[in-house]
């Protein structure tokens, strides 16, 4: 491993889990304040939890179908953009404002990680599996209706780690990069091939043959490819109920 590889230390600001909670009102006709469920609202750590392959002991995703399963153990969010939010929102976001369970510390953001990258985690080792695709519920989270939009056009998304071996982890433990198989792909680069860059598809078809990337979006990157999914299919993830 290089000595610029070696110096990359993620420190964590804070350690969240949380489970599905039924939020909103069953009565309520606006879209953005009708009942939903969502885990996004999580408990900050004070102690050691133990980290499986699918997530840390009290954890859990309200929509299966879309979210968890081994690519998605952990949603990392870069806590250097909590104060661009802050201005554009006009309110205070603080960490686990996006439902995150890790909340990184200093300046490293989607442009100085790689996907790929293997860190040590405590006890257990993780990896970097693919960005995260804002969806609807973070707009209905903030009563922002573009919220989730102007997250994917920012490319301030966050990701998601797998568990390569399980382990007890602690708030006070860092993410030491161990490998870096990739270098590559920095989720910048990742995140343009399916967004701003999606036309591109020898980017499309270099980006869905990396054997890191999770199914999730290898499945999107290869339907685009064959033409069995259009190249512009965000706007139900983007908006879902919050438009009916």
């Amino acid at each position: 491993m290089s000595d610029q590889v070696s110096a990359i230390v993620l420190p964590l600001i804070s350690l969240r889990v949380g489970r599905p909670q039924q939020l909103g009102n069953t009565a309520a006709t606006e879209p953005l304040a009708r009942a939903w469920t969502s885990a996004i609202h999580k408990t900050e750590l004070t102690e050691a939890v133990w980290l499986t392959s699918l997530n840390l002991n009290g954890d859990e995703q309200a929509d299966l179908r879309n979210h968890g399963g081994p690519d998605q153990a952990l949603c990392a969010y870069p806590g250097a953009h909590y104060s661009y939010w802050s201005e554009r929102l006009g309110r205070e976001m603080s960490p686990g404002s996006f439902g995150e369970n890790l909340t990184i510390g200093g300046a490293w953001t989607e442009a100085e990680v790689c996907l790929g990258d293997v860190f040590s985690f405590g006890e257990a080792l993780v990896q970097i599996s693919q960005p995260r695709s804002p969806c609807w519920k973070i707009a209905r989270r903030w009563q922002q209706p573009l919220f989730s939009q102007w997250l994917q056009e920012t490319g301030f998304t966050g990701w998601y780690l797998r568990v390569l071996q399980p382990g007890r982890v602690s708030p006070s433990d860092a993410l030491v990069l161990q490998s870096r198989p990739y270098p590559e792909w920095p989720l910048t680069r990742v995140n343009a091939a399916k967004y701003e860059q999606r036309h591109d598809l020898s980017l499309v078809a270099e980006l869905a043959a990396c054997p890191a990337l999770g199914e999730q979006w290898r499945r999107k990157m290869q339907g685009r490819l064959s033409g069995a999914l259009p190249l512009n299919d965000d706007a139900n993830r983007l908006v879902g109920p919050n438009a009916d």
